[in-house]
């Protein structure tokens, strides 16, 4: 019992250590993120962690984001309005779509400037295509991030959009890229 009781006091401990500086933005208040992505192919919501199952296609997202700092059940959190773009090019033009979303990112992991974590939200989309019938999809996010400065940082993410299986056409749209943000 007293090794239980000491193991909760440590991490009773560290949560508020944690929690001074958000490790997205140190002491700042805002930030802008912009992102540019190669598809990984439609699919299963697996791309996101699976590389082996990335089939390169001709589509490429690119998104710009502003950013405050919140906490998520204690874990640095960023909460974050974006507007994206996919260019669907060759075969794929179809799939061409314009969005606006909300999102929630999560850092699970961090250490000395470095994090790793997690997002989701509901985007509306302009259009339907065939990969997805709905305007409404949901973005879950992988990220690795570090940040350079007090001011800069860059990640490399896996992101998917699909709508849940609302629809009967539900193939979901996967990319893979990198991100550069200013804070301020």
């Amino acid at each position: 019992m007293k090794k239980y009781l000491t193991i909760l006091g440590v991490l009773m401990s560290i949560t508020p250590a944690m929690a001074q500086d958000n490790v997205f933005f140190g002491d700042k208040i805002n930030s802008i993120t912009l992102y540019g992505a190669q598809s990984t192919g439609s699919g299963t919501l697996l791309k996101l962690i699976q590389p082996g199952l990335w089939d390169f296609g001709p589509q490429t997202f690119v998104m710009a984001q502003y950013s405050q700092p919140i906490q998520f059940f204690r874990l640095d959190s960023r909460l974050n309005l974006n507007v994206g773009k996919n260019f669907g090019y060759n075969s794929n033009g179809g799939l061409s779509f314009l969005g606006m979303g909300i999102s929630i990112d999560t850092a699970l992991l961090q250490y000395d400037g470095w994090y790793m974590g997690i997002g989701i939200g509901p985007f509306m989309r302009g259009t339907r295509d065939y990969w997805v019938e709905s305007r409404l999809v949901f973005e879950e996010k992988f990220f690795i991030g570090k940040n350079m400065n007090d001011n800069w940082n860059i990640e490399i993410f896996t992101v998917h959009f699909s709508n849940g299986n609302f629809t009967p056409a539900n193939e979901g749209f996967n990319f893979a890229g990198v991100s550069v943000g200013y804070k301020f």
